[in-house]
């Protein structure tokens, strides 16, 4: 026995209700996904205003916006908006292939793509007062915070609650169990060249977006130098800022991480170069 008009909306619904509880489990496991959604439609389309589909960079997907050709552009379109970002709002007419239309229902159909990203990371290796300050002021403003530290008294979820993650040990030990990607900023605040000698030839190895180190210039001088000596090369070195944060004269350590965070955002606003 056919549908009522009744049963489908109920059906509709389940399914929506199915798609957007997935949708938020993969953003909170940080699994970038897109949701297409069809906003206008007119005259016959396949699938009604509001009917939904989700689109992982893996080619999976669950719901639909109508099948067929059109659905095929639409998640074409969604492999770009995953590399890009950007949402995006697609025409169809569905009138006449001859002229490249996706089909031949005869109406059109809007539909909006929503990318939903993996939340960006702060890796802060050095859980001093400055490091502290900066996961503080890094989870207040929505990023994963990683933090790392070779101390047993301050690599301590205790000593660091705004932490997602803590890790007792070395940058290999923190790169191990937290893989690191494009969306991933490193900052340095640790209490010796040493440690900044032991950190940043893994991370320059790494896809992080950004490296930043807290010092002076001297004391960078001092690194880049030992770094040159051991084979790291200049361009590899133009990878690290330092002294990390952009300038306001700051002093206090919530002053310096506002700072850090400052430029961390700045470069998420420029866009990757190709």
């Amino acid at each position: 026995m056919p549908q009522s008009g009744n049963d489908k909306t109920s059906t509709a619904a389940i399914t929506d209700h199915i798609i957007m509880r997935t949708l938020a489990d993969s953003i909170e496991v940080g699994h970038p996904v897109v949701l297409a959604t069809v906003i206008r439609t007119d005259r016959s389309v396949p699938r009604r205003a509001g009917s939904k589909m989700l689109i992982w960079a893996d080619g999976r997907q669950i719901g639909t916006v109508g099948g067929g050709e059109m659905e095929s552009r639409v998640v074409a379109e969604a492999a770009v908006a995953l590399t890009d970002g950007l949402s995006r709002v697609l025409d169809y007419d569905l009138i006449d292939p001859s002229t490249g239309d996706p089909g031949v229902c005869g109406g059109t159909v809007t539909i909006h793509m929503e990318p939903f990203m993996s939340r960006p990371t702060v890796l802060v290796v050095g859980c001093g007062h400055v490091g502290r300050a900066v996961i503080d002021l890094a989870h207040w403003l929505g990023y994963r915070v990683v933090a790392v530290d070779d101390r047993a008294e301050l690599a301590d979820a205790s000593a660091v609650p705004n932490a997602d993650a803590v890790i007792m040990g070395s940058i290999a030990d923190a790169l191990q169990a937290e893989p690191v990607n494009d969306q991933t900023h490193a900052v340095l605040v640790t209490r010796s060249v040493t440690l900044d000698l032991e950190t940043i030839p893994p991370l320059l190895a790494s896809p992080v977006r950004s490296i930043g180190v807290m010092g002076s210039v001297r004391r960078w001088d001092t690194t880049s130098g030992k770094l040159r000596d051991a084979g790291t090369s200049d361009e590899d070195l133009e990878r690290v800022t330092a002294p990390i944060g952009v300038e306001i004269h700051a002093e206090t350590p919530e002053e310096i991480a506002l700072s850090i965070m400052g430029q961390i955002i700045a470069d998420r606003r420029t866009p990757l170069p190709d």
